[in-house]
């Protein structure tokens, strides 16, 4: 397949190369800056603007891999109303690209991506399209790169997303204020990471509510007292520390 990416970071980046390396070809790359858009056209043996009237007119497919708030702008200014273009994003609905192209739909990789991500086939691609061409033609697309692409409507994308910033972002930021804590306290992080690891992992064969451990569950009052002590000259810890207590009692 001939497709054009329009943006240069980390989706624009990962998903170039993996359409690459599955045989498709990157006839051009867009960028507003120019070195960057070069750059990324370089490694993809592909060709580089940074001028909208000179955009490839004859790709099969145009991926808008640009943040949210950018895809209403790009698309005025692509001017390609009988062409299929798509967009990477998980809560902008599909609808933006409607009457501003013949076929429209999103391509949306769940994960997290850096430049410089090596693993990719067990990304789920979640895809939704205008029609049932399209929708075949992104299913096919992301087939090449990924074992599994499932089709999710607007509404349900944005719930996903909602998950997946709970999942990754949230989680994340504990694993950032425990590297803090740990570093101020003058204790190794890094002797947390088979922990984390391994409670990750217990996810493929069980339930979360299942692999949950700990005071919280255990309802062991005098630990959970502990902690609080140990807490007190960190309120933000110690604030976030009681809510998630009360969370998991919640559920017992």
């Amino acid at each position: 397949m001939n497709i054009v990416i329009i943006g240069t970071g980390n989706t624009a980046t990962v998903l170039g190369r993996k359409f690459k390396s599955a045989g498709h070809h990157i006839v051009q790359v867009y960028g507003r800056n120019g070195k960057s858009a070069s750059d990324l056209a370089y490694d993809l043996d592909s060709e580089s603007t940074n001028y909208w009237a000179v955009v490839n007119r004859g790709a099969d497919l145009y991926i808008l891999a640009v943040s949210d708030i950018a895809i209403e702008e790009v698309v005025k200014e692509l001017q390609l109303p009988e062409k299929t273009i798509v967009h990477t994003a998980a809560s902008v609905s599909k609808s933006i690209l409607e009457n501003k192209a013949r076929h429209f739909g999103v391509f949306y990789p769940l994960q997290s991506l850096k430049k410089g991500l090596s693993h990719f086939s067990d990304t789920p691609i979640i895809i939704d399209a205008s029609d049932e061409d399209t929708l075949q033609l992104l299913e096919s697309l992301g087939n090449t790169i990924s074992n599994t692409v499932v089709q999710v409507n607007d509404e349900d994308r944005l719930k996903l997303h909602l998950a997946a910033v709970f999942c990754n972002n949230f989680v994340n930021h504990i694993y950032a204020l425990m590297e803090s804590y740990c570093t101020k306290e003058n204790i190794d992080f890094k002797l947390l990471l088979p922990l984390i690891q391994e409670t990750s992992s217990r996810l493929s064969d069980s339930n979360a509510s299942v692999a949950q451990t700990g005071p919280a569950l255990r309802n062991d009052t005098a630990t959970i007292e502990k902690h609080l002590d140990l807490l007190s000259a960190h309120p933000q810890l110690k604030e976030i520390y009681t809510l998630f207590t009360k969370s998991i009692q919640h559920q017992l």
